[in-house]
């Protein structure tokens, strides 16, 4: 099934400038039509996509959920499964992941599989790893780098990702995974829900990668520990094998 945005000739009344960024960001021509379910990513391509707080292995794009993408995200987090993992090409993930998403929470895969070509189109690879869970534990709740070239993630729903400012990791202070022994609270941001992040690992030449953690929620009243986080990377990354491809997990309540 093709991306619905996706149109043949080249727009008409398009100025050449958008229809490159439109290019360069998907990897596809985008249709300005009311009837696009992705059309609510567009205001992200009219502005340049820069580093956060001069963070040049950090690229972060702030945006607000729409309401169409909020009811998809609720509908998932009551019927969907728990886990969605799979690689290639969009096209063959889609082709994979669709029979198991809600109709209701079709607009959510939508929006992550337009991610999975935004991160195509800054990392070059044709192939890609997209992983879609409910995380309700303090995994990955210490500070680390990914032993990846570049990563992308979006909180969906919950607590998003929290990473440290690179004017704080002098490297007399980093231990041998490139993270600080202590970081002090006000020293810790925090992205947004919704928001999109590109983050440069360790295995990308010349970084040392973002130093993050998932937010510790164990804290939490257990209703407001579940988040619904989408990872993208490299096709092999933790290992991913073909008799993986895909794996789709519903948690037994």
């Amino acid at each position: 099934m093709p991306l619905p945005c996706r149109t043949s000739p080249l727009l008409e009344n398009t100025p050449p400038f958008n229809v490159m960024l439109y290019r360069y960001v998907y990897g596809v021509i985008i249709m300005l039509s009311t009837s696009c379910p992705t059309k609510h990513l567009l205001p992200l391509l009219s502005r340049p996509l820069e580093p956060t707080s001069g963070n040049e292995a950090l690229l972060r794009i702030r945006r607000s959920i729409p309401s169409a993408l909020q009811q998809a995200i609720s509908a998932y987090m009551a019927y969907g499964p728990s886990l969605l993992l799979a690689r290639g090409t969009v096209e063959h993930i889609r082709t994979l992941l669709e029979p198991h998403v809600p109709e209701s929470a079709v607009f959510l895969l939508e929006d992550a599989l337009a991610l999975a070509s935004l991160y195509q189109s800054h990392s070059g690879l044709s192939e890609v790893r997209f992983r879609l869970e409910h995380v309700s534990t303090d995994s990955c709740r210490k500070f680390h780098t990914d032993h990846v070239k570049l990563r992308l993630l979006c909180t969906y729903h919950g607590l998003a990702t929290e990473w440290v400012p690179p004017e704080f990791l002098h490297s007399d202070t980093l231990n041998e995974r490139g993270v600080p022994a202590t970081i002090p609270a006000d020293c810790i941001h925090r992205l947004d829900t919704g928001d999109i992040a590109l983050l440069k690992g360790s295995a990308n030449a010349g970084h040392t990668g973002v130093v993050h953690r998932s937010p510790p929620v164990s804290h939490l009243p257990k209703d407001q520990r579940t988040r619904l986080l989408l990872t993208i990377d490299e096709p092999t990354a933790c290992g991913m094998s073909d008799d993986q491809n895909p794996t789709v997990r519903h948690t037994v309540c």
